[in-house]
């Protein structure tokens, strides 16, 4: 049997969460790697059987409690992200805390700062209109670059080398034939 790469990898998920199936059904912890393969294998369903995407991130925050979770894990996985075959096409689907908040102290913690923060603030930021011409509602991730979009969104400029300015690993959903005003910023490389 032929497997392109992405089937390979999706085969591989589904086997590390049946692990961690076989492992709660006996009541044992899950570590962090067998966790994340049992939650991401979780949104991939969910998404091939066409949920939305916000109903599946309140599902995949629920999915495990700490009680079936190794000591650490909460901290070590600070976010999950995963990209999930829905009908309309693939998406990020990003799950921030998928194991709640792993406390002030722990190791790896985060703590913002007050205050506003200017996404990409030393990039080149345009303001574009981006028009859903198709029947289906599309996705479109924060880190997407806008030159390689579904031919159904028309855009009123070259977007060649520029993304939605949106917080990382969240997206914009237009739905059948929707058109809007939109930030895009210029994708940033290694410098």
């Amino acid at each position: 049997m032929h497997l392109t790469p992405r089937e390979q990898e999706r085969l591989n998920l589904f086997t590390a969460a049946e692990l961690a199936r076989r492992r709660l059904a006996r009541g044992a912890r899950l570590g962090a790697p067998d966790a994340v393969a049992y939650v991401c294998d979780e949104i991939c369903e969910l998404a091939w059987d066409g949920v939305d995407i916000d109903e599946i991130v309140r599902i995949a925050g629920e999915l495990l409690t700490p009680d079936q979770l190794q000591p650490g894990v909460p901290a070590a996985v600070p976010a999950i992200q995963v990209e999930a075959m829905f009908p309309h096409g693939s998406s990020l689907v990003h799950i921030a805390s998928p194991f709640g908040p792993p406390g002030p102290d722990a190791p790896g913690a985060v703590r913002a700062a007050e205050g506003e923060i200017e996404l990409a603030a030393d990039r080149e930021h345009r303001t574009t209109t981006l028009h859903n011409t198709g029947e289906r509602p599309v996705w479109i991730s924060s880190h997407f670059p806008l030159d390689q979009l579904n031919p159904a969104v028309r855009t009123d400029a070259e977007l060649a080398g520029f993304r939605l300015a949106i917080p990382a690993g969240t997206a914009v959903r237009l739905e059948a034939g929707e058109r809007r005003e939109l930030t895009v910023v210029a994708m940033g490389g290694h410098r």
